[in-house]
């Protein structure tokens, strides 16, 4: 009995020093827009996504993910219309959690994955409104460049914990609309939905 007590008593001594340790600690981001400061940024991949749906036959609003893209920032807070946005999209990235959809989606009848392996989105315009932005830019999926509109709201920013390098941060969630056919990536259409919806989460660290 007392192999079994000790190691859970132990482990009851870990998890109340760790809960400890937590309350002591508090978020390094805040959604405060005094806390941004001008410069250069990049993207943080490895906390930046794209999340996308659709209609499917008018039975189900299917949807996935492409993550890990790359890209820049500069943006100065006394001269917030001025800021300036590039996004690079790795293709292969895209997961549905369907291997088949997936393998589909990179072939001629899609993104042509092959001949076109990645997209881009590149600003031309900022319209801010307090914590929200209307980005303006072109955005290019298979060769095929089109203007969107990013409706952007600021998330948060601040310093990163020095474990992690105590780098400046910055994040925003943006949407939008667009149709697919207009990137030449019609099949399937009506019987597939045309119109994408897109959900992006942000993470950028200043250099």
């Amino acid at each position: 009995m007392r192999k079994i007590l000790l190691p859970a008593a132990l482990a009851l001594s870990l998890l109340g020093s760790a809960a400890v340790i937590a309350q002591g600690m508090t978020k390094p981001g805040s959604p405060d827009p005094a806390l941004v400061t001008g410069g250069n940024y990049v993207v943080d991949s490895g906390h930046t996504q794209i999340f996308f749906a659709y209609d499917h036959m008018g039975f189900s609003n299917n949807m996935g993910l492409i993550s890990q893209p790359t890209g820049t920032l500069s943006l100065d807070p006394k001269n917030p219309a001025a800021a300036k946005v590039s996004i690079t999209v790795p293709i292969q990235n895209l997961r549905t959690g369907i291997p088949k959809l997936d393998e589909h989606l990179m072939t001629p009848d899609f993104f042509d994955s092959a001949k076109f392996p990645t997209a881009t989105f590149v600003s031309t315009g900022v319209k801010v409104d307090g914590k929200s932005a209307d980005i303006s830019g072109n955005l290019t999926i298979k060769g095929v460049t089109k203007p969107v509109v990013l409706d952007a709201t600021f998330y948060g920013a601040g310093k990163g914990p020095p474990q992690m390098g105590g780098k400046e941060n910055v994040g925003f969630n943006a949407t939008a609309l667009i149709k697919r056919s207009d990137f030449g990536m019609g099949y399937g259409v009506p019987m597939v939905g045309d119109e994408i919806e897109l959900k992006i989460t942000a993470a950028f660290q200043k250099e």
